[in-house]
């Protein structure tokens, strides 16, 4: 089987869906399922690049924001998309994007088989402008999403069943699946590792952005009674750093802080390192499809505390309400902290409980899931 992977931006690293991209591309071709990746080419030198490489479609005004949210787009290139569908059994269309648009009628003109995977909200695009909750301009964006490729998909995938109803209530027609995009659930964790609790170690991770809201972990820290004994970390990069940094600063003239908060980029293998100290790990999005990166951190015995809302999945690895805080809602977040520093033999329980439940995501099992998704499309 020959399967296609259309994206916009495969190789930027930080950003989710890449990720996942490039993890399937891994696993399929692992799996005897030769993959190739038609996307924006990666201008990291020397970096992996996509077997049908795209150029860069720049948008006037907006490309600073666009790149440092962690997107690309790409610009079609007929001869060569054609001639990428025509070598495909399989157009797996990763995005509701005109290059998926594109790649799906070109599909359908030749015969192909095309299936989806649904892994960005309108939301997610919209937050980025502020607009995260104008009701309206989602549902006019996610028609069009609908209508022009994932409505020519014989089947959806699903991350989440978040992402599943999501889908249901705006009308997509398709056969939908769900199942995780998948980790690699091996870890180097030892009985040996425990968590920093001198100062508390307290670790969240994603692009800095203002769908990921890790400003409202700022924010606890005001009504936090621990705050001094706490030591913040913060994994990622993005374009709410600035702003992140303003706050922290504000936060150590004031007192609040005593413990000055980490603020860097890792390499998996690094931060994986840091996840094993972590006495806690704080999600808190407040658009997100599924949080693969929570799931790392439970890999790594860290015990989460997860934002819940309408349009984020996160929630779902939250083994009971000690983890779960609303979106947005520094205080009640403050208190999950409190509860946790103040429970330590709770904690080290759940940390244990924690590592275990993620096995049920594993990535063979989600390449697995995937094939079999191809399969059934091409029978459907």
């Amino acid at each position: 089987m020959k399967v296609l992977i259309v994206c916009n931006n495969a190789f930027y690293r930080g950003n989710g869906l890449c990720t996942a991209v490039q993890t399937l591309h891994k696993e399929l071709n692992a799996s005897g399922i030769e993959a190739r990746i038609m996307a924006c080419a990666n201008p990291e030198e020397g970096g992996q690049q996509p077997e049908y490489p795209l150029k860069h479609f720049k948008i006037p005004f907006f490309e600073n924001i666009i790149y440092s949210s962690g997107f690309r787009y790409a610009a079609a290139d007929r001869k060569m998309m054609r001639e990428a569908v025509e070598w495909a059994d399989v157009i797996h269309l990763e995005e509701g994007f005109p290059i998926e648009a594109i790649a799906a009628n070109l599909a359908a003109r030749a015969g192909k088989v095309c299936v989806g995977s649904y892994h960005l909200l309108t939301e997610n695009i919209m937050a980025n402008l502020e607009m995260q909750n104008d009701a309206v301009f989602n549902r006019l964006v996610t028609f069009f999403w609908r209508k022009l490729v994932y409505d020519k998909c014989r089947i959806i995938h699903c991350p989440t069943y978040m992402v599943r109803d999501y889908l249901d209530g705006y009308g997509f027609k398709s056969e939908k699946m769900v199942f995780s995009n998948g980790i690699t659930t091996a870890t180097d964790r030892t009985s040996s590792d425990k968590p920093q609790a001198d100062p508390y170690l307290i670790l969240c991770t994603g692009r800095f952005s203002n769908e990921k809201s890790q400003g409202t972990l700022l924010d606890a820290m005001r009504y936090s009674r621990h705050s001094r004994e706490i030591q913040l970390s913060f994994a990622g990069k993005g374009p709410k750093e600035k702003k992140y940094r303003k706050m922290v600063a504000r936060l150590m003239k004031d007192g609040v802080l005593k413990y000055e908060p980490i603020i860097d980029f890792y390499d998996s293998k690094t931060l994986s390192g840091i996840c094993r100290k972590a006495y806690l790990y704080i999600h808190c999005a407040t658009v997100e499809v599924e949080g693969l990166s929570c799931v790392e951190a439970l890999r790594e015995g860290a015990v989460p505390v997860i934002a819940k809302g309408r349009v984020t999945a996160t929630s779902q690895f939250a083994l009971d309400e000690r983890s779960i805080f609303p979106i947005r809602d520094a205080k009640a977040l403050a208190e999950r902290i409190d509860w946790w520093i103040e429970h330590p033999e709770e904690r080290e329980k759940m940390g244990d409980a924690y590592a275990e439940s993620v096995k049920k995501y594993d990535i063979d099992l989600s390449t697995q899931s995937m094939i079999g998704m191809y399969n059934k499309a091409l029978v459907k």
